[in-house]
């Protein structure tokens, strides 16, 4: 009966073990939440790093600040992350009927 009863006692601790191990590499691999809408970015300089190697900054900036101003973020990086910031990603404009990303 005390074999069982060790046995019982070790199962616990041992799923406790593997419950706190993934809880943590879940907190550890998230990605950045998007800023809060009541805390105002700095558009210009989140855009500037945005459309940095833009074939077309001025253009770039141009429409990345209104979509920050609008949403409140922008993703990081120079293309793609769309995900830290779906406001941003969401956003489009139509042209002959098809639909392309507002926001660079």
């Amino acid at each position: 009966m005390a074999f069982s009863r060790s046995y019982l006692a070790a199962l616990v601790l041992l799923s406790l073990l593997f419950l706190h191990v993934t809880e943590a590499q879940l907190k550890g691999t998230s990605e950045a939440p998007a800023p809060s809408p009541s805390q105002n970015i700095d558009c210009g300089k989140a855009c500037e790093g945005r459309c940095k190697s833009s074939k077309r900054p001025n253009l770039c900036k141009r429409s990345c600040g209104s979509c920050c101003h609008e949403c409140n973020c922008v993703p990081p990086g120079t293309s793609g992350n769309y995900n830290v910031c779906p406001c941003y990603a969401n956003r489009t404009t139509e042209k002959n009927g098809k639909k392309y990303r507002k926001c660079p």
